[in-house]
């Protein structure tokens, strides 16, 4: 076996319905298996994915015991050679899996690899490559100084800022979203540390790689959709709870030695968490007094047969999604089409098109990933894997993102 994956699900079935198509579709020519750890979801995922996916090994927990100890409970059971932690609310290209082994396969010093990752609308997600969380790097980021200088060495150090996302490197910290391991890396780690329930397990686990010698490495020669917020978002209770608990965590187990300093850092956390506190009752206050109007200028990419297949579940989005029409894959396509790929752009903006559905099947998930880069911006998306029962889509990474499927 070449490489064993390891999802963890939480309440998002949908979600993780597109994910495994993806999945399933970068597998083909690899050696591979799939785990899928629930950790006692409440919306029907047991009921719901089994049968879709019976390649699929799934695990029920009747707990929810957390990323880093659902990860850790397969490992003894996957047999690939490499073992990659993936999260649920992401999109692969086909090629995805191959070029990272391919990757490892010229890089005998990479014990770990990230991927440069984008958000449900196509924007780059700074946290594909990171720096370790320092007093000084955590404290610019803070107060702010690393939004202000994002490509600084020493002011976007969280970030990685002064590393450009569209080359290779070696990095410091790798994201939990998608990290591929040697199985000896696992071997010389034990995995991720338990006592992390949410967040700060992969900074911990990226850390702990590098104390055995090997190294971290961003690889920018694949990029994956990773839509952001979906088990818990950022602007919540349960977010700031999990989050800046794994933080002090964090501190405590390496830097606890150095008192001052473990001092200073903790301030800092707790100051960061009243200001993450504050912003949340503003976020409540403005979602009381403010109804967001609905999308509706909606066009979908794709021939007419998967047009009339997404009308099927379109029919049950609440609020009403109302189509503009379709944008055609190639130009031979005119059939009722208000536009084609090869020109999307200009269709987008001659139709008035807010938000774009792209159907999977007749294009790749690959073109898929690269068309929500390229066009990102003011132009929500909507996403649908040939032959699943649903539609998702995420464009604030801050917040929820939306699903529409058969009942």
């Amino acid at each position: 076996m070449k490489l064993s994956i390891v999802i963890v699900n939480y309440n998002v079935k949908y979600f993780l319905e597109q994910c495994l198509y993806s999945v399933h579709e970068a597998m083909s020519g690899i050696k591979a298996e799939v785990f899928v750890v629930d950790n006692n979801s409440s919306d029907g995922s047991r009921e719901y994915l089994p049968e879709k996916f019976p390649w699929v090994n799934f695990k029920w927990n009747s707990t929810n015991d957390g990323f880093g100890k659902a990860s850790n409970s397969v490992l003894k059971e996957a047999g690939g050679e490499f073992i990659l932690f993936l999260n649920p609310d992401t999109l692969v290209p086909e090629d995805c899996f191959e070029k990272c082994l391919s990757f490892f396969a010229s890089n005998r010093d990479c014990g770990a690899l990230g991927v440069k990752m984008i958000d449900g609308s196509g924007r780059f997600l700074k946290e594909s490559k990171r720096g370790f969380p320092s007093p000084f790097s955590s404290l610019s980021k803070m107060i702010g100084l690393t939004a202000l200088f994002p490509r600084s060495k020493r002011f976007a150090g969280y970030y990685a800022g002064h590393l450009p996302h569209n080359k290779n490197n070696e990095v410091e910290v790798l994201a939990g979203a998608f990290m591929m391991l040697r199985k000896e890396t696992i071997a010389a780690t034990t995995g991720f540390d338990e006592a992390f329930f949410m967040y700060g397990e992969d900074v911990d686990l990226s850390y702990r790689i590098r104390q055995t010698g090997m190294k971290n490495y961003y690889f920018a020669d694949t990029t994956i959709l990773h839509f952001k917020g979906e088990s818990t978002h950022k602007l919540s209770a349960d977010y700031v709870k999990h989050f800046y608990g794994a933080m002090l965590l964090f501190v405590q187990k390496h830097y606890g030695g150095r008192k001052s300093l473990m001092f200073f850092m903790n301030k800092a956390i707790w100051f960061s968490r009243g200001i993450a506190m504050s912003k949340l009752k503003t976020k409540r206050e403005e979602d009381t007094n403010n109804v967001p109007e609905p999308v509706i200028n909606t066009a979908l990419l794709g021939g007419q047969q998967k047009f009339n297949e997404c009308l099927t579940i379109i029919k049950h989005a609440s609020p009403q999604l109302l189509l503009a029409g379709r944008i055609a894959i190639n130009k031979k396509d005119k059939d009722a089409a208000i536009g084609n790929l090869d020109d999307i752009k200009n269709a987008i903006k001659k139709n008035k098109i807010n938000q774009l559905l792209i159907c999977e099947g007749e294009i790749s998930f690959k073109a898929i990933i690269q068309l929500a880069e390229d066009i990102s911006g003011k132009t929500n998306f909507l996403f649908h894997a040939q032959d699943s029962n649903s539609i998702v889509g995420s464009n604030n990474k801050n917040a929820k993102g939306v699903f529409i499927a058969i009942p």
